[in-house]
């Protein structure tokens, strides 16, 4: 499985990507786990309602499995519903 983390916006507008391969990351096992407890490719690609402000970090995660690919786009605006997200994106970052 692969995962990839890309930002996009904030105040100075530097885009990041973080990526991990679960095959050969020693975080493999959790984060998979971790992806299937949160129902991953069934939720939904983005928010209902995307803040406004260019200043905002934006992040998609991407997940490919099994010749399936789903992404999942937050915002953090602090936004109790994209908390889960966040909690998932830290766990990436620290693979």
């Amino acid at each position: 499985m692969k995962i990839s983390a890309t930002s996009s916006g904030g105040f100075a507008g530097i885009t990041r990507q973080h990526e991990v391969d679960t095959a050969t990351s020693p975080a493999g096992q959790a984060l998979e786990a971790e992806l299937a407890s949160r129902a991953f490719f069934a939720n939904p690609r983005g928010a209902a309602e995307e803040p406004v402000g260019a200043d905002i970090p934006r992040w998609t995660i991407t997940v490919d499995a099994d010749g399936e690919r789903h992404s999942v786009s937050f915002a953090e605006d602090g936004n109790p519903a994209n908390a889960r997200w966040r909690e998932l994106l830290d766990r990436i970052l620290a693979a």
